[in-house]
């Protein structure tokens, strides 16, 4: 019966559009919890305190589901039809990260799942619970466990077939089913991951400081990102996919299956001066459907004057000055930046004395003074 049902499941996932399907047992989550620990108390997680306040939970499946013996991994790719590095030799265009390009993945995964799920209940008579990146489950190692692919030493899941471009899928459940051999580490020697990266966010191989990387600056940050890493950010207006799209993996992986995921036009590495006259409703309008929309207005912003800080762009004068204006204080303070950068001092200079004297903020009065 079990051995049936999974090759039921496995051809049923196939006819849902997903890449990959393997089996683990939840104890295949193995010493993930304790790496967690050792990340949570180093710090390495910044400000994103979801993680530690729900460490426990993600150390441990059965948390989520009591009587759960197996999860089902499901890998849907998403690699993209050109070298994403290719948008950084452009600087007066906003680099997006290639998962951010097509529609939002949870909202293309979970039906899907929900369906999948539905037939283990059906057949197995068995509890289940899907999850797609929204609660504290770790997927990386379970879908490691369960045959998908290895953590590479970036830290991200390693597939011998689609490479780096994996979004994962997971359904908790009580059903007996066949586990599938966990995949070996096949990084070697190779540390292209390690040494790519911008702002050198890797400690070590395997380890990640989420407060160094680009991704977590440009998405999970709230509040201004520090000068320090302002320069080595360059285009990037909304996560990094340096560290993936060097993997030599990556030469294995076909462009993606589903269309929905293909870059979009409004997302596909536009100029900055599109984006920096975006009010709230044509944000939300532009990137309906898509992960940018969660990320708002300010922050996004916030990144795309850094990026046109970065560009050597006089034309973007313009476009900063007016952002000067601005009701956030967080596109305040980086349109600051942004204009000390592309500005020449006696442009920047008179701009700060008309400024300065009707400020308000703290932080944006501090980022004029700490300007030439």
């Amino acid at each position: 019966m079990s051995s049936g049902l999974r090759k039921e499941l496995e051809l049923r996932a196939a006819e849902l559009g997903f890449d990959t399907f393997g089996i683990a047992p939840v104890a295949a989550i193995g010493g993930a919890g304790l790496r967690l620990g050792e990340f949570l108390k180093d710090g390495r997680h910044g400000d994103m305190g979801w993680m530690a306040d729900t460490a426990e939970r993600r150390a441990d499946p059965t948390r989520l589901m009591e009587n759960a013996r197996h999860v089902v991994m499901l890998g849907l790719s998403y690699a993209p039809a050109r070298d994403p590095l290719e948008a950084l030799n452009s600087a007066s265009n906003a680099a997006i990260s290639v998962y951010a390009k097509g529609r939002d993945y949870h909202d293309l995964i979970k039906g899907r799942l929900k369906e999948l799920a539905g037939l283990i209940a059906r057949r197995a008579n068995a509890d289940v619970k899907v999850f797609v990146d929204t609660a504290p489950l770790m997927e990386k190692p379970l879908a490691a466990g369960a045959g998908l692919g290895w953590q590479g030493k970036h830290t991200n899941l390693v597939s011998r077939v689609h490479g780096s471009w994996l979004f994962l899928g997971a359904i908790l459940t009580d059903a007996e089913l066949p586990a599938d051999m966990p995949e070996d580490d096949l990084c070697g020697s190779c540390r292209r991951c390690l040494d790519v990266c911008p702002t050198k966010a890797f400690p070590a191989p395997y380890q990640l400081d989420a407060r160094r990387c680009i991704s977590y600056l440009t998405i999970e940050h709230q509040g201004h990102i520090p000068a320090e890493f302002r320069k080595a950010i360059g285009n990037r207006v909304f996560g990094c996919d340096d560290c993936l799209a060097v993997c030599p993996w990556n030469k294995f992986a076909e462009t993606a299956r589903e269309t929905k995921l293909h870059a979009q036009a409004e997302t596909d590495n536009p100029p900055l001066e599109d984006l920096l006259g975006l009010d709230d409703a044509a944000f939300r309008m532009r990137f309906a459907g898509t992960p940018v929309k969660r990320n708002g207005r300010a922050r996004f912003l916030r990144n795309c004057l850094i990026a046109a800080g970065n560009s050597a762009d006089s034309s973007l004068i313009g476009c900063v000055r007016r952002l000067i204006d601005d009701d956030s204080e967080l596109v305040r303070a980086m349109a600051v930046w942004a204009l000390d950068q592309l500005a020449d001092r006696q442009q920047f200079v008179s701009v700060r004395e008309v400024e300065l004297a009707k400020e308000t903020d703290a932080g944006v009065i501090a980022e004029w003074q700490r300007c030439r």
